[in-house]
């Protein structure tokens, strides 16, 4: 009785401080505090709990409240689909306008990788073998191998391990094949498959990272192997370039640039 009665007035008052400082951050410990309707002592206390446990982090200054990195992960996993995709379509069209070619948007759901969004450049022969809502098993292609190689290596290796017997409807794509480009897309940042899925086809892609930079989506380009091979470097560097505007306006949209940035505890 009296005890949960204790327990759930306790973490009312921690729901007072996050539901404050995620309508507006940073924030004073007073106006915080007057915020959550709690003295000063009380919110203090709560609020070094919560800095310990990484929901609140302080200001690089230290005189002010942000939400913290396990905040911000909370937020971010409920990000649907549709967001991504919204937050993506400029991007989508202005990677079409310059290569002509195909660009594509992805999003990874269990160890497959869906298409969410494309957009059709206007050179003739186009790659238009992925369609919106098409699936493939996470590392079949550009976007799809964007989205797991940069996954943390753990959950990386756990997906690799079920991968094998998801990979029969693509005779040219092997488990070595994956682990190798893999390894490549770390080391440059970005994927470049040529010919890896598809005779004479070939794409180039880059992830959008979240606030605590884990893959969210993936960029990508597809189109004949020439047009990817013979224009890398220009096609890599808009796609991370675009990349990262999505992250930027992706963090921007959960919290603010301070909360944001230094994903590090920080001591009062």
């Amino acid at each position: 009785g009296e005890a949960t009665g204790g327990d759930s007035n306790s973490v009312q008052k921690v729901c007072a401080i996050l539901r404050a400082l995620g309508a507006h951050a940073p924030q004073r410990l007073t106006e915080l505090a007057a915020s959550a309707g709690l003295n000063k002592v009380t919110a203090l206390r709560i609020l070094d709990t919560l800095v310990q446990e990484d929901f609140v982090q302080r200001t690089p200054d230290g005189k002010a409240y942000a939400p913290g990195r396990e905040s911000l992960a909370f937020a971010a996993s409920q990000r649907r689909p549709d967001d991504v995709r919204e937050l993506g379509r400029a991007s989508l069209v202005r990677l079409a306008e310059l290569s002509g070619d195909t660009a594509l948007l992805s999003v990874r759901s269990g160890i497959e990788s869906v298409c969410v969004d494309r957009h059709v450049g206007s050179f003739p022969i186009r790659a238009n073998y992925l369609t919106i809502g098409s699936r493939r098993p996470l590392g079949v292609g550009a976007g799809s191998m964007a989205l797991l190689a940069f996954l943390p290596d753990r959950e990386r290796e756990a997906v690799l391990g079920v991968l094998g017997s998801r990979l029969g409807a693509y005779p040219h794509v092997s488990l070595d094949g994956i682990e190798t480009q893999l390894a490549l897309a770390r080391s440059r940042g970005y994927v470049l498959l040529l010919d890896f899925v598809i005779d004479k086809m070939s794409a180039i892609g880059a992830p959008v990272f979240d606030a605590q930079g884990r893959p969210i989506a993936a960029l990508s380009i597809a189109a004949l192997t020439e047009r990817i091979r013979d224009r890398e470097e220009m096609l890599s560097q808009a796609l991370l370039r675009e990349a990262d505007l999505m992250r930027r306006e992706l963090v921007s949209g959960l919290a603010t640039p301070v909360a944001a940035g230094k994903n590090r505890k920080t001591t009062p």
